[in-house]
């Protein structure tokens, strides 16, 4: 019996998509939305505000806060309350650590562009290939 669902989300149709499969597939499991925020870089914006800020915790929250709205819009839809977190650190590699605590992963296959494609395509893939949990990937 499946009991935890981790969900990771970016702001792609795609993630929109597993998490809307996670609801109806695992209705009375607990579902955790994941968001990873990049490790701190000079060569990514959103994350390198995070090596600026006093609390980069909260920073990272802060940048979450609107995906998050809109997570809990979707669960509402399916009158599931779903939490909440958010890691900094790079995807793949957060996912599959946080997996361990999870009986599935659910995740999209890739996001719009194609180089959104082949970036989230290829994070997916190592999810797949590092999860310590069973992973479903949706298109």
């Amino acid at each position: 019996m499946i009991s935890r669902v981790l969900v990771p989300m970016d702001e792609s149709e795609m993630a929109k998509r597993a998490l809307r499969f996670a609801l109806e597939a695992h209705p009375d499991a607990e579902i955790v939305v994941l968001h990873v925020v990049g490790e701190p870089s000079s060569m990514m914006g959103g994350a390198a505000g995070l090596a600026l800020a006093d609390d980069t915790e909260e920073a990272a929250r802060e940048q979450a806060s609107d995906l998050f709205e809109r997570v809990h819009d979707i669960a509402a839809e399916s009158g599931i309350e779903v939490k909440t977190d958010v890691m900094a650190g790079h995807p793949a590699r957060a996912v599959a650590d946080a997996s361990e605590e999870f009986d599935v992963v659910v995740i999209g296959s890739h996001s719009g562009s194609l180089a959104d494609r082949l970036l989230v395509g290829n994070i997916a893939e190592k999810i797949v290939q590092e999860s310590a949990a069973p992973v479903t990937v949706v298109r």
